[in-house]
């Protein structure tokens, strides 16, 4: 079985070097250190160059998860992907996020090089869209997307997103609401879309306290979105952080969750990005399974 990897294509980020838990970025002018679970082996590069890191931020589990500068800490930056869309990045209070996940950037060239035809209609849902970078994409390939996400800060940080990279008047609704709670709604209503983005998290709550966990929630989420599949439907991705879940896992719920459509076809496999160290190191950061029709 041939299972996919796709690399990291954001321009404008690079993976210094990555080892001992830890990985040393490169979002455009900014150098930062954050923990990575998954990088189990020994840096490539030497000290001096993970030293010139203007931040720092350890295991956001542990009583140190809290960034360091060295020196005052940047004001908010701009990334731009490609001349699609820009992203304001700046640095959290209590999460070693910082506004972007830069190993997405392939499917967010999948959607833009899949433009919608000119003169068509279509929808595009994208449930936990985070900061709203592939809803961008979306948006800049012809979509009308609708937008969802369980935070607050988020969904204003994607708003903002949508402002700088010159897309204000692009068919975006931003949605404040509990994914699954959404989706059941819209099965109510008997809306349908004819492609579903899917980034959940973990662990994770909803804005009125709603519980998430994926391995209990996902499978029932994926039954409803399934039910907001139009005829007409061409896209499905879901992403997994989840450490100890699989790609065959994702390929799974998706070739279940899509059974009964003709036509269509499942590939799964890794995000990665490779380091720019002279080892060109692959460092495999989330999951996916893909839908296309």
């Amino acid at each position: 079985m041939n299972i996919e990897v796709l690399k990291n294509v954001c321009t404008d980020y690079r993976l210094l070097d990555s080892g001992n838990k830890r990985k040393l970025e490169q979002f455009g002018p900014v150098r930062i250190i954050r923990s990575e679970p998954k990088a189990w082996w020994k840096p490539s590069l030497p000290d001096a160059e993970w030293r010139a890191a203007v931040a720092i931020h350890e295991d956001e589990t542990s009583r140190e998860g809290a960034w360091r500068f060295r020196g005052r800490a940047p004001e908010p930056w701009t990334l731009k992907f490609r001349d699609a869309f820009s992203l304001q990045l700046r640095f959290m209070d209590r999460s070693k996020q910082i506004g972007i996940f830069p190993e997405q950037s392939p499917h967010w060239d999948f959607i833009l090089n899949n433009p919608v035809p000119a003169g068509k209609t279509k929808k595009l849902l994208n449930l936990f869209g985070y900061t709203g970078a592939a809803s961008l994409a979306a948006a800049r390939a012809g979509w009308q997307v609708t937008h969802v996400d369980a935070s607050k800060p988020a969904v204003a940080w994607g708003r903002r997103n949508q402002e700088i990279s010159g897309l204000e008047k692009a068919p975006i609704r931003w949605i404040l609401e509990d994914a699954v709670k959404f989706c059941q709604r819209e099965v109510r209503r008997g809306n349908t879309y004819e492609a579903i983005l899917l980034d959940p998290p973990a662990f994770g709550r909803g804005p009125g306290g709603e519980l998430w966990k994926v391995e209990r929630d996902l499978p029932p989420l994926l039954e409803l979105c399934r039910q907001l599949l139009s005829s007409q439907a061409s896209l499905v991705i879901l992403t997994l952080y989840t450490i100890d879940a699989s790609s065959l896992l994702c390929k799974n719920l998706i070739e279940a969750m899509t059974a009964d459509i003709a036509g269509g076809k499942v590939e799964c496999g890794e995000l990665v990005t490779l380091e720019s160290a002279p080892s060109a190191r692959p460092l495999p950061l989330s999951l996916w399974a893909k839908w296309t029709r």
